[in-house]
């Protein structure tokens, strides 16, 4: 079948989205302007517009489809980028009298978050009609195709629809094929399929930030890739800003943490605070503190339940936690769905034993679980409050998954990731539910 067609809807979808980022940055504008004390023209304010919406356009933001995140990390580089380019000019212009600086801040700072809410609400309502959306064929072993195919299914934010038939694109899964039989199904979809996707064999690795060099001589083309936590530059990029976060957040944390602790009096008879022995850094033991959440004679409970509930052993092996574990009180329960046990970590972090965002810490005795190879890269940084795993399914995941993530996380690390993980974190204790 030929699929290099002309198809109108890409480009009448494209300018839609110009349209609407153009209509986020004037009620931007307009919003603002009833907070000012006389009324201001837009007239002289329109270049700006068309200047954010360049940037926009310079990171592909309109032609490629990247996800919500993907979105939004575009769209916060070209706010940053415009805001410091418009007041260079302005000040090289020498028209500083014509605007306002701390209309155009505060215009800067509302257009971020209004454009991002446009776009996700825009491009919900554009993606219910069938035009608009992208067909994709998938090429991959049972596992990938599965795994693709629910996430097409899940993100809506794509626009894609799975379709093996009549399709727009295509993404090839490398895993399970040998290279003869992939390079042949990459010529062969080639000759009609204008746009086709593939995913690496090494799928653990974020080719987003590696480095691509040609050999152009001997036509090769190497990547260049890391252990991002390894790099003294961005320890120091993650240590800044998280004390700088942690700072922040603490007079809040306070008022918090003095609350939480009179629940946990009135909820049962024990000590507030937990401690346990976990892994730190280069394999060393430290005092993790946690809110106490389990009942003091906790060990006569869960043995007693176990005997009655044999089943829950082989669940423990796999998961390390039990399905209903009879030792929790009530409020532990709350305290663990919002991940609020772990708060009392803050001292951790000020002591320096943990960071605020990293591998979640490990029992001891689960090092032999981790690996050889896992353990040299996951304790080789310090562990975190929260992580990829707290924000990925947590408790629906396996141990060996759990494993997996982390060491995803260490050689993948951007400060934009952390970011992420952050605000979905805030998504985990809102809504007491493990992201994704």
């Amino acid at each position: 079948m030929k699929t290099l067609k002309f198809n109108p809807f890409f480009y009448i979808l494209t300018s839609l989205l110009v349209a609407v980022d153009f209509l986020a940055l004037i009620i931007s504008f307009e919003v603002l302007s009833y907070t000012q004390t006389a009324a201001l023209d837009i007239t002289p304010y329109f270049w700006i517009f068309i200047f954010i919406l360049l940037t926009f356009a310079a990171q592909e933001i309109y032609i490629v489809r990247y996800d919500f995140w993907g979105d939004a990390k575009r769209v916060l580089k070209g706010v940053f980028f415009s805001f410091f380019a418009v007041f260079t000019i302005i000040s090289l212009a020498k028209v500083f009298d014509d605007y306002s600086v701390d209309f155009l801040l505060k215009f800067f700072i509302t257009a971020m978050f209004v454009t991002l809410f446009f776009k996700r609400f825009f491009k919900k309502l554009f993606f219910t009609f069938d035009v608009f959306r992208l067909k994709v064929k998938i090429v991959a072993d049972e596992q990938n195709y599965e795994t693709i195919a629910k996430e097409i299914e899940k993100n809506w934010y794509f626009g894609y629809e799975a379709d093996d038939t009549e399709y727009d694109l295509i993404i090839i899964s490398s895993r399970g094929f040998e290279l003869s039989k992939l390079q042949e199904s990459i010529r062969e979809f080639s000759r009609t399929t204008k746009d086709i996707f593939i995913i690496p064999y090494l799928d653990y690795l974020d080719f987003s930030h590696a480095t691509i060099v040609d050999f152009s001589n001997i036509r090769f083309s190497a990547i260049h890739i890391e252990n991002r936590l390894l790099n003294l530059k961005n320890i120091f990029i993650k240590y800044f800003f998280e004390k700088i976060t942690i700072l922040m957040l603490l007079p809040f944390a306070l008022v918090l943490h003095l609350f939480i602790s009179r629940l946990i009096k009135r909820d049962s008879i024990g000590a507030v605070f937990f401690k346990q022995k976990r892994l730190a850094k280069d394999s060393k033991l430290f005092e993790c503190y946690k809110y106490r959440t389990m009942y003091e004679n906790s060990q006569e409970m869960l043995k007693e339940y176990l005997l009655k509930n044999p089943d829950e052993v082989e669940y423990y092996k796999k998961f390390h936690k039990y399905k209903n574990d009879p030792r929790i009180t009530k409020i532990g329960r709350f305290l663990r769905r919002t991940s609020l046990d772990e708060l009392p970590q803050f001292y951790n972090i000020l002591k320096g034993d943990m960071n605020l965002i990293g591998p979640r810490p490990y029992l001891p005795e689960e090092l032999h679980a981790m690996g050889e190879d896992n353990k040299d890269i996951i304790l080789r940084v310090k562990p975190g409050l929260t992580g990829l795993w707290q924000v990925s399914g947590r408790n629906k995941l396996t141990f060996k998954k759990r494993v997996d993530l982390d060491v995803w996380y260490i050689q993948n690390w951007s400060l934009w990731m952390d970011f992420v993980i952050f605000l979905k974190t805030t998504k985990v204790v809102l809504l007491k539910v493990g992201a994704k």
